[in-house]
């Protein structure tokens, strides 16, 4: 693409083949590429590649572990700010969903190097926004030349190493919840009004991970990329158990039944599928359900699974927070996960 044409675009979208997350590698074909791997043998390492979570975990002393996290994408929205905002909340939230808090930030940039460097300033800016309101500190980064912009966040945080949440730890008898709603990558494709979908999408998952802590939930993670059902079945087969979902339960941003009802699919859809599919059972259950439990998230909410006692209290106390909370299905003795109309 020649400079002059790159100098007069303004839509930020027309330079990628497919942002946010849904431009994530496959997870069948990541579990291909790790199946090889020999992971790292250290008594401190809390969390690495067996199993895989949402971050690293590193453990310093008895009260210290560091979360390290990764995180970039392609533009999903025109607006540079709103997308530095966005990319921001993905990384950032990966340190909430293993219970940590973040600490510092650095930039992970490639933009053309034509593009105006306001709007490149722009995405920085919404970034280090982003950032501040997750407490922590944008550092510096690291910035190369690409054909496609993407941005993001390396992330260190803490967490207390008797407080790691992982997604491996659910147990029969939990019950199973969502902190947002799902649809993200529906709505975007649709082209419709993004004023919803833009709102969760720069919600930090802070303020649910708070209200989770005082609860002690054996399983979290937050679904992005792969997702509700490519999670799902994550957390399913780490934890050895089986996860039953209710698909009338599934809440919904405004306009994403709508769009699946359209036929409206983003890329994300069929690699998800292809990956969660073999073990997903969803007699039943119509399109456009199925179709918004395998849609790509981006700063999606988290997937929580904690003793069924405990749902109750742990809805009032998102209730009285003002916290959005859904309660989606429950674990069971089994493997596989379960979509029941």
């Amino acid at each position: 693409m020649e400079a002059t044409s790159l100098t007069s675009l303004t839509s930020l979208t027309s330079l990628t083949v497919g942002g946010g997350c849904a431009a994530k590698y496959s997870a069948a074909r990541l579990e291909e590429l790790l199946r090889g791997f020999v992971p790292a043998e250290a008594e401190d390492l809390l969390v690495g590649l067996d199993p895989a979570d949402d971050a690293a975990v590193y453990r310093l002393d008895d009260e210290r572990a560091l979360v390290f996290t990764v995180d970039f994408f392609p533009p999903l929205v025109d607006d540079p700010g709103l997308f530095g905002r966005i990319a921001a909340t993905n990384a950032l939230n990966d340190v909430f969903a293993m219970g940590g808090t973040p600490l510092l930030a650095l930039s992970i940039a490639a933009f053309p190097e034509e593009l105006p460097t306001d709007l490149v300033a722009a995405v920085f800016a919404g970034a280090d926004e982003q950032v501040r309101g997750a407490g922590a500190i944008l550092a510096g980064g690291h910035t190369i030349r690409d054909v496609e912009p993407k941005y993001g966040l390396a992330v260190v945080g803490t967490v207390h190493p008797d407080g790691v949440w992982v997604k491996s730890g659910a147990r029969p008898g939990d019950a199973v919840f969502l902190t947002k709603p799902l649809g993200t990558g529906l709505v975007l494709a649709q082209k419709g009004d993004l004023a919803e979908a833009a709102l969760w999408m720069t919600t930090l998952n802070d303020r649910a991970a708070q209200g989770l802590r005082p609860f002690s939930p054996n399983a979290v993670t937050d679904v992005t990329g792969f997702g509700l059902l490519g999670h799902a079945h994550e957390t399913a087969e780490r934890s050895g158990v089986r996860i039953r979902l209710h698909a009338s339960a599934l809440p919904a941003l405004a306009g994403a039944i709508e769009a699946a009802g359209d036929g409206v699919r983003t890329g994300g859809d069929p690699r998800n599928r292809d990956f969660a599919g073999p073990h997903v059972e969803s007699n039943g259950v119509p399109d456009d359900l199925l179709a918004l439990a395998y849609d790509a998230q981006t700063a999606g909410g988290l997937l929580v699974t904690l003793p069924a006692e405990k749902a109750l209290s742990l809805e009032a106390e998102f209730e009285r927070a003002g916290l959005f909370l859904a309660r989606v299905g429950a674990v069971e003795e089994g493997s596989g996960v379960v979509l029941e109309p």
